[in-house]
């Protein structure tokens, strides 16, 4: 048997589909009388609106929803643990689901339906036509991927731009001067503004600024690993790599020395992020810092407080130093250096 459309319910009413519309919204465009008469045909038969999370009685989900381009690694574990401590204080739920599918996924269904309370997003496929068009009062939406000015859609940043430029910089420091920049995805909010501080230390230090981005690893470790092969079967050996990301840049080490290329003699490598276990490979990998735990449980309380805090919020970088870039400062493998940039508020 067929689940019953609004269409039926309208023609069971005796009303137009848009009156049934109102009626189940609580709209007070309508009478008491026709409300009544809606809700009985549609409980008569069985009827109930797309999205769990809106019912006859228009009850809350009590639930936040977190959308994230991918489930699994170490960047990602760190940012849902910040959120659902927040989540839980709250006495609420959370689902967690990634944006794989496009329009099609989960994560779009969820929000173009309202399924849940709230939303965090991190996720590229979702278009911000649909972030704007669903964000209200009624349904706050945090995004930690891209900027958008909105009442009710707030960013949590880090300082993706001058994090890469400390990172180069170091390098061009250390006596680096073929530096190439490993990026992940091209449309990446975090992925351009790494590109633009990359660029501004070269330029800045009067050196080559390439043409174009040749080096694209997709923030994976396999895609580090794969087009650093690529980049070596060419003869095309820089003496330094700024990857975009950690991951990319163990993948790009890996590739290195399967190769007989040395890391750091030969070739430095930095990467982006300080995932949990950049400390433990060898050589231990120079990275840009930053708590993705924080991110994560500030995105959630600014779901829970939208119209209390202000609309952007930056937070800081670190330069962890640590072997692969070469330095041959005081730390040893067990010590780590860090240069600290200050991130800042911004009212959007």
């Amino acid at each position: 048997m067929m689940a019953a459309t609004i269409k039926d319910v309208a023609k069971m009413a005796g009303v137009a589909v848009s009156t049934v519309s109102y009626a189940l919204n609580n709209s007070p465009k309508i009478s008491e009388e026709t409300r009544k008469k809606v809700i009985r045909a549609a409980e008569e038969l069985s009827y109930r609106p797309s999205g769990a999370a809106r019912n006859l009685k228009k009850r809350k989900s009590e639930t936040i929803g977190l959308f994230l381009n991918d489930l699994g690694g170490p960047f990602y574990s760190q940012v849902i643990e910040g959120v659902q401590e927040v989540v839980a204080s709250h006495d609420y739920n959370l689902i967690v689901c990634s944006t794989y599918g496009g329009e099609n996924s989960s994560a779009n269904r969820f929000l173009r339906e309202k399924f849940v309370d709230g939303a965090i997003i991190m996720g590229t496929a979702i278009p911000d036509s649909l972030i704007l068009q669903v964000a209200a009062e009624s349904f706050p939406i945090v995004v930690l991927d891209r900027e958008l000015k909105s009442d009710y859609v707030h960013s949590v940043l880090i300082t993706n731009e001058q994090g890469a430029y400390d990172a180069v910089t170091h390098l061009i420091k250390l006596g680096r001067r073929r530096i190439e920049f490993l990026s992940g995805p091209l449309a990446a909010y975090d992925n351009s503004k790494r590109y633009d501080g990359y660029k501004r230390a070269l330029t800045e230090h009067s050196l080559h600024v390439p043409p174009k981005i040749s080096l694209q690893g997709r923030y994976l470790e396999a895609g580090g690993y794969q087009t650093v092969k690529v980049m070596m079967a060419c003869k095309r050996l820089p003496d330094a790599i700024f990857a975009a990301n950690d991951e990319m840049a163990i993948g790009a080490m890996r590739a290195l020395r399967e190769g007989g290329i040395r890391v750091p003699e030969d070739v430095a490598v930095v990467g982006f992020d300080n995932i949990s276990f950049g400390p433990f490979v060898r050589p231990s990998l120079t990275t840009i810092g930053h708590s993705k735990y924080e991110m994560g449980a500030i995105a959630t309380q600014l779901v829970f407080n939208v119209q209390k805090e202000e609309n952007s919020i930056l937070l800081p970088t670190q330069l962890v130093i640590r072997q692969s870039c070469g330095f041959k400062g005081t730390h040893n493998e067990n010590e780590e250096s860090y240069i600290f940039h200050e991130g800042r508020r911004n009212q959007g």
